[in-house]
């Protein structure tokens, strides 16, 4: 009877140890992804923000900006592989009770990297025929102290994000990374020449756009827990000399928003160590002992026999 009860432990010991690798290295892996299913409204604000009303063709100085940024999963254009999450953003000034500016961008992205693919649908704005690359809403999950790409919306192409350092972000460790753009021509813009003092009807100038954005990610699960982005959009003329300011200001995350952002990082903090960690190294002790039981019962099992002969 020891024999068998050996042989039984002998074998779940066995099963447990193999699958407590498995887990920790393979399974992991392929389970801890982001979700395709997301309903998320991020809040950032801006002070003391300067931009051209097109409606009142002048400049406007002083103003506190929010800016809304909804992310909403399309589950249905999902698969294992690929989120599909679709962006609204609307910028309004609350000081002059003014909707500054309002887009749309779908993207789909790898579900282990957070990395952009160009599929499903993927555009920003109605711009469908964009290479997207680097990472978008989200950071790869075990993010590393590294320079990694990530795909910024005026440009149209990745940028790199320079790794900067550790910092707390509402008592969570959180790794720095920062994205600086030099000043560089987006496009063309034609005003009225009177706000230049031409008499001409309408004057082309260059648009410019510059920005130095640094985000704050939970390493573990790649979520961004806060972000600052200070932003300079101005028109030039063929001298180089910048003519009408479109946009300066220095938006950040909400204590709010951060906050959210924060409270789903540790719910995905606690999860991964759970599947990762906790589970695992549970069965592969559960194993050992399992195994070594076995072993003594059959050993024992075998000196039985051997005194009764």
């Amino acid at each position: 009877m020891r024999r068998i009860i050996g042989l039984v432990a002998t074998g779940l010991g066995t099963f447990f140890i193999v699958a407590a690798l498995l887990i920790h290295f393979v399974i992991v892996g392929q389970a801890l992804k982001f979700p395709l299913g997301v309903y998320r409204v991020l809040i950032y604000q801006g002070n003391n923000v300067s931009y051209f009303s097109q409606a009142s063709l002048n400049e406007i100085s002083g103003a506190t900006v929010r800016l809304t940024q909804t992310l909403r999963g399309d589950v249905s254009a999902g698969n294992t592989n690929v989120s599909v999450w679709d962006e609204f953003t609307s910028t309004y000034d609350t000081t002059n009770h003014v909707q500054v500016q309002y887009s749309q961008s779908r993207i789909a992205f790898d579900r282990r990297t957070g990395v952009l693919i160009s599929c499903c649908g993927a555009a920003v704005g109605t711009d469908t025929h964009i290479d997207f690359a680097g990472q978008g809403v989200e950071f790869p999950m075990n993010s590393q102290k590294q320079t990694y790409n990530v795909f910024d919306t005026t440009l149209l192409k990745a940028v790199p994000a320079d790794y900067a350092g550790q910092a707390t972000v509402d008592g969570l460790s959180a790794y720095k990374y920062v994205a600086t753009v030099a000043p560089t021509k987006v496009g063309t813009q034609s005003v009225p020449g009177s706000l230049l003092g031409s008499t001409a009807s309408s004057v082309s100038l260059g648009q410019f756009y510059q920005s130095t954005t640094t985000f704050y990610v939970d390493p573990v699960t790649g979520t961004i827990v806060n972000l600052n982005e200070n932003e300079h959009v101005g028109l030039r003329d063929s001298t180089g000399t910048e003519r009408i300011v479109e946009f300066n200001g220095d938006l950040a995350m909400t204590p709010a928003t951060v906050q959210s952002q924060v409270n789903i990082a540790k719910s995905g903090d606690t999860e991964t160590s759970a599947v990762s960690t906790i589970v695992p190294l549970t069965a592969g002790i559960l194993g050992v002992v399992l195994l070594v039981l076995g072993i003594v019962l059959v050993l024992i099992s075998r000196e039985d026999v051997e005194y009764e002969e």
